[in-house]
């Protein structure tokens, strides 16, 4: 090497990722049905588990899933994060909480984002519910929940998340 060049010892360049998704029917009844504002699950017809968003078999068995259930957009926290870093291009500013929520008749939780709540007061088992941006912004995305607040409503105890009837918890 001479003495007008260096070793190069690091660089940094910026990568995109362009993804094209193709949801295959499961996701895709789903999604159709977010757009009319329905939240729908699949039933396990081995461990009778309900979960949401759909995926076209079960998480835990692992076995072919067709029977939807319809839910309710009121669930419980299951376990949540208080997110303090700023994430590039998330027009969301910390701090700001992503809870895994486990709505009303599923046993599996999903994830979504908590607000109209001071961040010190989320916890485990409040009862939340679905805040919809209007009906004429919807489209076949979960992001038309905006997010989930707190609902006064008795906390679900930690051994009974995921244990609920459809009716909900009756405290």
């Amino acid at each position: 090497m001479s003495e007008d060049t260096a070793a190069v010892t690091r660089i940094e360049t910026p990568i995109y990722l362009k993804y094209n998704f193709t949801a295959g029917s499961a996701p895709a009844r789903f999604l159709a049905r977010i757009r009319e504002g329905v939240l729908t699950g699949q039933r396990c017809p081995r461990c009778a588990n309900v979960y949401i968003p759909p995926r076209g078999s079960c998480p835990a068995c692992g076995v072919a899933t067709e029977e939807e259930v319809v839910l309710p957009d009121k669930g419980t926290v299951q376990s949540f994060t208080v997110v303090a870093i700023p994430i590039p291009n998330n027009p969301i500013k910390p701090p700001f909480v992503i809870a895994n929520l486990v709505l009303d008749g599923a046993n599996l939780s999903f994830i979504h984002l908590m607000s109209e709540c001071e961040n010190s007061e989320v916890r485990i088992g409040q009862r939340v519910q679905a805040v919809w941006k209007p009906s004429s912004e919807w489209t076949h995305a979960m992001d038309n929940i905006r997010y989930f607040k707190s609902i006064d409503e008795p906390d679900v105890p930690i051994e009974k998340i995921g244990k609920l009837p459809l009716s909900g918890w009756e405290g």
